[in-house]
């Protein structure tokens, strides 16, 4: 079995996603995910929300470096002197988000869930979240060794914390 499968998402990470929703649908606005470590799961937590269709666009999952430049514009000179997994292409993969659908706000997260390269810290995680008119938000998070499950959660609940403040 899957190591995210098999762990149950806290209350207050359901609470949280309900929360954002409504107040998301409330004001008319849409959101889109650019997501490499987390491979789909914010996506598919925002879909599992009934009526989550007025404030879900889309979802792109960009796992690969070509992924992260075809599809999200992230420079390739961002990929080469900083990596996949940096503040500088976490705030790429935003914005190039926000551009290329019609959501008014875009989440990126962009890390190491697992056992990483020789020079790669596990459980390094960017987020970037950007919202059309605003300063796009950075927040870097070291979890550590916890498991790809567990940190693939902790990543939701502060995805959707960020998100939830460029609703305000």
């Amino acid at each position: 079995m899957s190591s995210i499968l098999a762990i149950h998402l806290p209350d207050r990470i359901e609470a949280a996603v309900h929360e954002f929703l409504d107040a998301a649908c409330d004001q008319g606005l849409q959101v889109a995910t650019a997501e490499s470590c987390t491979g789909g799961l914010l996506a598919s937590l925002l879909t599992d929300i009934e009526g989550s269709s007025h404030a879900f666009e889309c979802g792109l999952v960009v796992y690969t470096d070509k992924a992260k430049r075809d599809i999200l514009a992230v420079p390739a000179a961002v990929l080469e002197r900083h990596g996949a997994v940096a503040e500088a292409t976490a705030i790429a993969m935003a914005e190039g988000a926000l551009r290329r659908t019609a959501a008014d706000i875009a989440m990126a997260v962009t890390g190491f869930a697992g056992p990483a390269g020789v020079d790669d810290e596990e459980g390094l995680v960017h987020f970037a979240c950007a919202r059309k008119g605003r300063e796009t938000r950075h927040r870097e998070e070291h979890f550590g060794p916890i498991g790809r499950g567990q940190v693939r959660v902790a990543c939701i609940e502060i995805a959707i914390a960020m998100m939830s403040e460029m609703l305000k």
